[in-house]
């Protein structure tokens, strides 16, 4: 019969379900002892050992605890009283004798003393809470776990035992939750802290990744007591070729001077130079504020200072002469010929720009009879304004350059600086080099010193024409009519000896294309009194050709010394 069909007479139900393949235990009192002998197991069986589910066997304690002293404590043993088998020999490692011909061995735990039987024994099991007869139940167990037979013997089928139970030891399997000893629930890291080890690390990496690249790029920051460019070289001398700019320079420079003119309310600042019997050439704008009671310093390349005194000066031309007081043996300087430059020839500029004294600049020779109107372009003064055919240089000229010399390769006078073009200009202030300069040329310069000395006054050149402003054609036209009280053409004077006539057109002078009536002022005022010049004209259509003798006026209103 099956275990569900059994009668449960002389059965209690236990508060726990058995467990399948698992046997059951009863007090050591009797041993079957079966023939066959069993393999001997690990050491570790041969302790304690316990029941997984957690219950608790009688007489045995759970999870393999120590066990109760006395003779009635041992392990369960199983009865069969239809088979009995001769008793095995001790195992002199294990303790116990089991002889198992048929599976239905016997084993004694050595630290417990009993012995239980196999499943294909007949066993005897105590009765938990009581039957009729409160006793011991003996029934037959087929081998290997078949049903037992029926009869007056049997009351029913137990769950058959696991064929083969060894002792696991203590705590072989885990105790069930909520038992005491038994482990809590896992815990598992959360994500932030997760992220958190992940930043840090990343961090720590990064940093260490920093700290050994500035360990192998860095250079050492240490004094080095053994560190030595090297001595001066004593090869190189300070003399330089007279031809280059600084042979030139160093024999120009103690020639030139540094000046300021002014009143007590305003003043100005300049250049000029030193020429014969120790008189400087200047610009006229430089100093004209002394002419109005100022005062003259001049002061030397030496850094020595003197007064200074206008000997004349000349506003058609921007030309001035000063006497200075002392000269502390100053060489005077060289002057060239003009009409030797050429466009293309290297000049250097010498001054006090700024105030800045001794300055020297280079450039070249960038255009010639380039022609410039100097003077008060707010139209306050009572001068009349300079008309200039200048010498056109890239050598920086800047405020305060003004009257000094402009000097070629051999350091000689070609022009003396005094325009620059600028951008844009503001009353307040002035602009500096854009790389236009402009200097009166020295042949120009030389006549006006010598009559400004000799005389104190300059002549004024004229071919005696008055010209047609409103002219916008071609060329440079003589006015149709008188203008001013004066007629287009002075009689008996240069241009009326040529042959010209009012309304006639000049085209050239000495072969050079005219742009404009200032250009042709500008060239006339260039020339010495008594020089010769050609003149292309045309009249009716027709081209003619006249040379003119270039004169002065002859009362040219005196400028005051």
């Amino acid at each position: 019969m099956t275990d569900e069909t059994r009668p449960t007479e002389g059965r209690t139900p236990s508060d726990y379900p058995e467990p399948q393949g698992r046997p059951d235990f009863l007090p050591a009192d009797d041993s079957l002892e079966v023939p066959s002998p069993r393999p001997e197991p690990p050491a570790s069986f041969g302790t304690s050992w316990g029941d997984p589910s957690g219950r608790s066997s009688p007489g045995v304690p759970p999870y393999g605890g120590s066990p109760p002293s006395g003779p009635s404590y041992g392990a369960p043993s199983f009865a069969n009283p239809s088979f009995s088998a001769p008793v095995a020999p001790e195992s002199p490692s294990y303790g116990s004798s089991y002889d198992n011909p048929s599976y239905g061995s016997s084993y004694e735990s050595p630290s417990y003393g009993g012995s239980y039987e196999s499943p294909s024994s007949s066993y005897e099991r105590p009765s938990f809470g009581g039957g009729p007869d409160n006793g011991t139940r003996v029934y037959e167990a087929p081998m290997f776990g078949g049903p037992p037979p029926s009869g007056p013997s049997g009351g029913g089928t137990p769950p058959p035992p696991p064929r083969q139970a060894l002792p696991l030891g203590a705590a072989w399997a885990p105790p069930p939750p909520g038992a005491p000893g038994s482990p809590g629930p896992r815990r598992v890291p959360s994500t932030v802290f997760l992220v958190s080890i992940a930043v840090a690390i990343a961090l720590l990496a990064s940093l260490l990744g920093s700290v050994g690249t500035y360990l192998l790029t860095r250079t050492n920051g240490g004094n080095d007591p053994s560190y030595s460019l090297g001595p001066l070289p004593t090869s190189g001398a300070t003399n330089r070729e007279p031809g280059s700019v600084a042979g030139v320079a160093a024999r120009v420079l103690p020639s030139v001077v540094s000046i300021e003119a002014g009143t007590s309310t305003e003043g100005a600042t300049g250049s000029g130079f030193l020429i014969k019997n120790g008189y400087v050439v200047t610009n006229n704008h430089v100093v004209a504020l002394a002419a109005k009671g100022g005062e003259i310093r001049i002061m030397f390349n030496n850094r020595k200072t003197t007064s200074g005194r206008i000997v004349g000066r000349d506003p058609g031309s921007d030309l001035a002469v000063v006497k200075p007081e002392d000269t502390f043996g100053t060489p005077e300087i060289t002057l060239g010929n003009s009409d030797q430059v050429v466009v293309g020839d290297p000049v250097i500029a010498i001054g006090s720009p700024l105030g800045l004294t001794g300055t020297v600049t280079t450039g070249i020779v960038s255009s010639l009879n380039r022609p410039v109107i100097a003077g008060d372009e707010s139209g306050t003064s009572t001068e009349e304004p300079a008309y200039i055919s200048a010498i056109q240089t890239d050598a920086a000229i800047n405020p305060g350059n003004s009257g000094g010399p402009l000097v070629n390769g051999k350091g000689e006078v070609v022009g003396v600086n005094s325009a620059i073009a600028t951008l844009g200009r503001s009353e307040s202030s002035q602009s500096g080099s854009i790389g236009l300069g402009f200097a009166i040329p020295v042949n120009q310069t030389r006549r006006v010193a010598e009559e400004l000395i000799t005389t104190g006054k300059a002549k004024r050149p004229k071919i005696g024409i008055v010209l047609d402003k409103d002219y916008k054609g071609q060329g440079v036209k003589i006015a149709s009519g008188p203008s001013g009280g004066r007629q287009p053409v002075d009689r008996n004077g240069p241009a009326d000896k040529a042959g010209l006539k009012a309304g006639d057109v000049i085209l050239e002078i000495d072969g050079l294309t005219l742009q404009d009536g200032n250009e042709l002022i500008a060239l006339i005022r260039s020339k010495a009194p008594g020089s010769k010049i050609t003149i292309k004209y045309q009249r009716a259509g027709q081209d003619h050709t006249a040379t003119l003798i270039v004169t002065a006026e002859d009362e040219p209103t005196p400028t005051p010394s």
